[in-house]
């Protein structure tokens, strides 16, 4: 027999032996390696659905309402460890606790900001500004309520704007719904214009290291800032013409309004809007002081916290356990959760399954992907909350690079269908829960599904289209190959 060919046979079957190797033994080694192996993958196969599974269930039980959403978070992750997804240490790990420092930092600020008195000094102004028009004050109400999300938390702004909107509808006899719809609206809108003022652009933030300038100006184009500015007018302007156009001028005393027109305490006013204003010029610095965001925010926080502290009853500023108190810890451990979840489907390697089954679309058509991609996002965040799919799908698009997809048109893109149709539905936005509860407590009504979508579908519609064609003229279209 030739040994070589004895060699080349051994090669060509993969029974390459050493010394001491009984070649017999190989073929069952082989066989044995084979099934451990289909076993493993029918193990993952099998994980997979269930965290597909648990995911899906927990988002849906999310949406319905069915427990508390905070609730429904939590026991999904804990599911998810216990069959075994993730370990507790991983779940903690999985969770950008430097978003969360963001968040919790500036909600701290903001709560001493709505005692200021700022808000209802405002508001007086805005009423004098409309000259006793309701349509022109409705405007500039949202427009206030807009600019102050970008460095707040939208339901925050909400709690903070509404209860001094609502003597001004009183005097002018304007109907409490579009009102606080409006606000609602515009706080959920311009949450996305900057870093600050909401979840989606800090977890851009987490994923594709998106820094405080890069909101105004990116690639040598605009980007957040001044598109959604832009969007913002153009939607606010056909939102008058549509429903608040018709209101005649109304002649108001505005000192039997029963709103605060002067600010009480103008040196804590000065402290911690001065204060506020610091942390900001901080995280705009931040490459260049070189740390992190929320170590940024929480040294503005605690340290107001602390000055304040110090003044004591010079400032007359409010106990730091009432300002932890007024916190939305139940927002704060649905983050937590959320990151975990969408950890979660990481974990098990589904969103590269996912990003896998997109790549063919944008590979082919970069121009047509990123538009399926956002009139698809626009219903679906109307339905399901928005936080979680812009998470999910932040880093669905940054498995997209590995075959050379331009990933920053599409993230810019999805933050803005994300934020933009989450005004659709109270489903996509806790903030317009918030808003919906405060018409209905003070008008003593339910409102309809149908009152609600009649306000919601065409602001969401003319923003959304808005939004589109500057997105697709700036970023989109110049990014194709």
């Amino acid at each position: 027999m030739d040994p070589t060919g004895a060699a080349s046979a051994k090669l060509r079957s993969g029974l390459v032996v050493g010394p001491g190797q009984n070649v017999f033994a190989l073929p069952a080694r082989a066989l044995r390696s084979a099934e451990q192996g289909k076993q493993r993958r029918g193990c993952m196969d099998t994980m997979a659905w269930l965290t597909i599974a648990v995911f899906a269930i927990t988002i849906i039980v999310v949406i319905t309402n069915v427990v508390d959403s905070t609730v429904a978070a939590l026991i999904g992750v804990s599911i998810m460890i216990w069959i075994g997804v993730m370990t507790d240490v991983d779940a903690f790990g999985l969770v950008d606790w430097n978003v969360m420092a963001i968040l919790v930092s500036v909600w701290i600020i903001a709560s001493y900001f709505g005692k200021t008195g700022v808000p209802s000094w405002l508001s007086v102004q805005a009423l004098r500004l409309s000259g006793g028009r309701p349509g022109l004050l409705v405007m500039i109400l949202s427009v206030l309520s807009g600019v102050i999300s970008m460095f707040v938390d939208n339901v925050v702004v909400i709690l903070m704007m509404a209860p001094v909107a609502l003597p001004l509808a009183r005097a002018l006899k304007l109907p409490v719904t579009p009102l606080v719809l409006m606000i609602g609206f515009a706080a959920n809108f311009m949450g996305s214009a900057m870093l600050l003022g909401d979840l989606p652009p800090q977890m851009l933030h987490s994923v594709a290291g998106a820094e405080f300038m890069d909101f105004f100006w990116q690639h040598g184009r605009p980007s957040s800032f001044p598109i959604l500015m832009v969007t913002f007018v153009i939607t606010l302007a056909a939102m008058y013409a549509y429903g608040f156009r018709g209101y005649g001028r109304q002649v108001v005393d505005i000192e039997r309004i029963g709103i605060e027109t002067r600010i009480p305490n103008k040196l804590f006013a000065t402290i911690v809007v001065g204060w506020f204003l610091l942390t900001v010029l901080g995280m705009a610095m931040r490459q260049t002081l070189g740390v992190k965001l929320g170590f940024i925010a929480m040294t503005g926080a605690v340290t107001l916290v602390l000055l304040l502290e110090l003044l004591g009853d010079r400032v007359k500023a409010p106990d730091f356990e009432e300002i932890l108190a007024e916190l939305d810890w139940r927002a704060i451990f649905f983050y937590v959760a959320l990151f975990a979840l969408v950890g979660g489907l990481e974990r098990m390697h589904l969103l590269d399954l996912l990003a896998d089954k997109l790549r063919p679309i944008f590979t082919e058509s970069y121009a047509l992907g990123a538009t399926l991609m956002y009139w698809l996002t626009v219903p679906i965040v109307g339905i399901v909350e928005h936080d979680a799919y812009i998470l999910t799908f932040l880093r669905t698009i940054k498995d997209l690079q590995a075959d050379g997809v331009e990933p920053w048109p599409l993230w810019w893109m999805l933050l803005w269908s994300g934020t933009l149709g989450s005004n659709l539905t109270v489903a996509g936005a806790p903030a317009l829960y918030a808003a919906l509860n405060i018409c209905q407590r003070e008008e003593n009504r339910k409102v309809s599904l149908r009152e609600f979508l009649s306000w919601s579908v065409p602001f969401t519609l003319v923003a959304a289209a808005v939004c589109y064609v500057l997105g697709m003229l700036i970023w989109v279209l110049p990014f194709v190959k």
